[in-house]
């Protein structure tokens, strides 16, 4: 009997437009756009990263995920012509790809310079933060090809800022600075373009500390409750604080407390 196939065996083969670096000693993963100037974001490549996502999620030398990009500009959208090449049924998949980030486990950052339109965009709201400098232009210019964004971008940016910023945006097609996304509450932090990696390194830095576990539950929680009335979003956070309880972590964590020494978190 042959051995079983799956499509994943042949897209993760040679990877298209991006690559991954993992750096053990700092438990963390880049994903880095490469196809500058705008870091074009391909069909393939759209589920070639879901696929880098779930792998990644499942890596114990990796804490915190890294969404970046070379050159100047972190994506200017994704391959236009692709969308008409592309089948209705491939096309239906792309909100599920691009929300990998939200999915996974761990925490995941996006680091954005320069154009994050289109799909650049619709990732980065997909991620946990994001980091912008005042070179940042964030859109979803999808108007202007007599289309709307199509990869969960509009209903994730409307939870954020409501429907009124979100029309402005979306039905306008118009460019938002970092500095204004900063604002808004869509990024966590603006900085200078030249401050955009140390700023990374340092909530890298930060995440890294908390017990991974407790770190999972939260954002599984608050992901799972965004939706949820008062008292359903309540509910459930009891019941993940009872299950933390009985961690090795949580006993790590108030036995440093008392000791007056840094904790060591495992993940159990």
């Amino acid at each position: 009997m042959s051995a079983l196939t799956h499509p994943a065996h042949t897209l993760l083969n040679e990877l298209d437009g991006f690559r991954v670096e993992i750096d053990e000693k700092q438990q963390r993963a880049d994903i880095i756009l490469g196809r500058p100037p705008f870091n074009i974001i391909s069909m393939p490549q759209r589920e070639q990263l879901r696929l880098v996502f779930e792998s990644l999620d499942h890596d114990d030398r990796v804490r915190v995920i890294v969404l970046r990009a070379e050159g100047e500009h972190f994506s200017s959208g994704g391959d236009i012509r692709g969308f008409l090449e592309a089948s209705p049924e491939h096309v239906s998949r792309l909100a599920w790809n691009i929300a990998a980030p939200e999915r996974c486990s761990k925490p995941v950052i996006a680091a954005n310079r320069g154009y994050c339109f289109g799909v650049g965009f619709e990732i980065s709201l997909a991620c946990d933060f994001r980091i912008v400098t005042e070179t940042t232009r964030y859109a979803l210019p999808e108007q202007k090809l007599g289309q709307i964004p199509g990869s969960g971008g509009s209903a994730r940016l409307q939870s954020m800022v409501g429907i009124g910023r979100t029309k402005d945006i979306v039905m306008r097609s118009r460019r938002i600075p970092g500095k204004q996304a900063y604002d808004w509450g869509i990024a966590l932090e603006c900085v200078g373009d030249a401050d955009l990696e140390p700023a990374t390194d340092k909530l890298v830095a930060e995440l890294v500390e908390f017990s991974p576990l407790a770190q999972r539950t939260a954002k599984k929680l608050l992901n799972d409750s965004e939706d949820c009335s008062l008292s359903a979003a309540i509910e459930l956070e009891g019941h993940c604080y009872s299950r933390l309880r009985s961690s090795d972590d949580f006993r790590e964590g108030v036995e440093a407390f008392h000791d007056k020494r840094k904790a060591v978190f495992v993940g159990q």
